[in-house]
């Protein structure tokens, strides 16, 4: 050898190896397809709902009706107060209620994707909302009488 002469290189180990493209997208899908089926796990599960609820619903949602519907549609379904799916269910608010205490019929939706006979929109419950003291009451069950839902 020449003092002159190229030294050969050592192949590269570690991060800096090049990858080829079958190994590229081998890690990519590795990645992307657990990831992918929790998500429709958490979803399916409602999961999913629940948290983005926790983290949505803030103290000044308690009077936006839009953001309180949303929150007692989680609530609704997930505390096992009607097996009816969410999408089923349509709140009622009653506008001469005074924007601190409002009641909210929750009746069930028959059209479209959602069981039951055509035109037809059964009464569930209603709901008690005290605004100021942030306490949901409900008469499911014992119509008129409202108590604290689970």
């Amino acid at each position: 050898m020449t003092a002159n002469a190229p030294k050969p290189t050592p192949p590269l180990r570690g991060p800096f190896r090049k990858r080829t493209l079958r190994q590229h997208v081998l890690r990519r899908l590795a990645l992307v397809v657990p990831i992918s089926v929790l998500v429709i796990v958490l979803a399916k599960t409602g999961t999913l709902d629940t948290l983005t609820d926790r983290y949505t619903f803030r103290p000044e949602s308690w009077f936006d009706d839009t953001a309180l519907v949303r929150h007692l549609r989680v609530m609704v379904t997930h505390n096992g107060m009607t097996p009816i799916k969410s999408d089923c269910l349509l709140f009622i608010v009653n506008g001469n209620d005074p924007p601190t205490a409002s009641r909210i019929d929750v009746m069930q939706k028959t059209s479209g994707s959602c069981p039951g006979p055509k035109g037809d929109l059964p009464k569930l419950f209603t709901l008690r909302i005290d605004r100021m003291n942030r306490i949901i009451m409900s008469d499911q069950g014992s119509p008129n009488t409202f108590h604290p839902i689970p």
